[in-house]
Parts: structure tokens; sequence; C-alpha cells
């Protein structure tokens, strides 16, 4: 089984750079928990029937696959919703990140990125677990420029984040990415490397 670090933090948070930094640093895969929920809501995927089914058919593409923009917009404003939501999703994202890591070398290195990790049952793989953190402000201003988003959207889906002070005990490290990209690269490398000694004494 390779050494695994869970990565999470709140949308818009930094967590792709981190997971970057870690590759340079000689982590052998990077597993982004986003990107294999868009895999499941592609056309004929199970997971896509069942969120067509959860949510009616206006949140289907006319190929059959999820519309993230649509379901995004109901789910980010309705906690039942999005509670609803993850219950389809998070085991068969569990089940779809076991194959994953399955491919991994046993003395490897395996980043684990998600935003519901500490939350959902994939956490317990994690040898070690990492929160990246950032202001509010830059999460936001992120989240416009990179998904298109309005003012509104944008603080709706930072509110439906899970409550960062209380993930801070949860955790091992906390990389702060307030700042900039020579300082994060800084904490993340002190980080691994003590991470590294302390897991093989």
């Amino acid at each position: 089984m390779p050494r695994i670090i869970g990565l999470t933090g709140n949308i818009a948070s930094g967590k792709t750079s981190v997971g970057q930094m870690l590759l340079a640093l000689g982590a052998e895969r990077y597993i982004d928990t986003d990107a294999l929920v868009h895999r499941l809501y592609e056309a004929h995927q199970s997971i896509a029937y069942a969120v067509g089914e959860a949510f009616g058919p206006r949140v289907l593409a006319p190929d059959g696959s999820v519309d993230r923009h649509i379901l995004g917009s109901i789910v980010f404003h309705d906690v039942e919703a999005m509670q609803r939501l993850e219950r389809i999703v998070h085991p068969a994202v569990y089940t779809a990140l076991l194959a994953e890591i399955a491919l991994a070398s046993s003395t490897g290195i395996v980043i684990v990125d998600g935003v519901k990790l500490l939350e959902a049952q994939s956490g317990a793989l994690c040898q070690q677990k990492w929160l990246v953190i950032c202001p509010e402000e830059q999460e936001i201003a992120r989240l416009i420029a990179r998904n298109h988003l309005n003012l509104e959207d944008a603080q709706a889906r930072i509110r439906a984040q899970p409550d960062i002070s209380r993930r801070l005990s949860l955790v091992d490290k906390v990389i702060d990415n307030g700042g900039t990209l020579e300082q994060t690269r800084l904490q993340v490398g002190i980080a691994f490397i003590t991470g590294h000694l302390i897991y093989n004494i």
C-alpha cells in the first residue's frame, strides 16, 4: 500500500497548486477527486442516471451527462440538496479512488485531493491530512475568474464549504496559501520533508 497524503481545503483555496508542488517533490500520483466526479457525471454512467432521478431531467445535458452548472445552482443554495447529492456520489467516488490508488507502487506516495476528504470515507485511507487555506476574498476572486461566476454564485459556493475552524484539529499540516507562490512552496517543502521523516521513523 503506498503512503497517502490527503489534501483538503475549501474550493479555490489552491489545493491543485499544492498537489503539483508535491509531485515536483517526488510524489508518484496526484488524484483529484473532483476529476473523478467529472468522470462519474459523464453520459451513460450509473451516477449520472442516479443524479437525474434525484434532481430531475433539468440537471442532465442532451447527451445524458450531468450539467454541473445547473446542478451546482441547486445544491450550492440548498444544504439538504447537497447532502442528498453527496449520498449518491461519495460511495462511487470512494470506489473509483481505490482503483486509482491501486495503480501506484507499494513504495510510492499518492496525493488525494478532495474538498470533503475529512467528511468522506476516503479520509480514513490517508496517513497524513493537509489543509490548504487562504482568505475568503481570494477564494471568491479565483472562483469568479476561473468558473466565470457572478459574485452571488461565488459566495454561495463558499458558504457551502465545510467550516475551516472545525477542521484545524483534524489535520496534520496546515498550508497557508494566502501569500506568494514561493511562500506556499516553502511551506509545502518543509511539511513534505518532516512528514516523510516522521512516517519513516
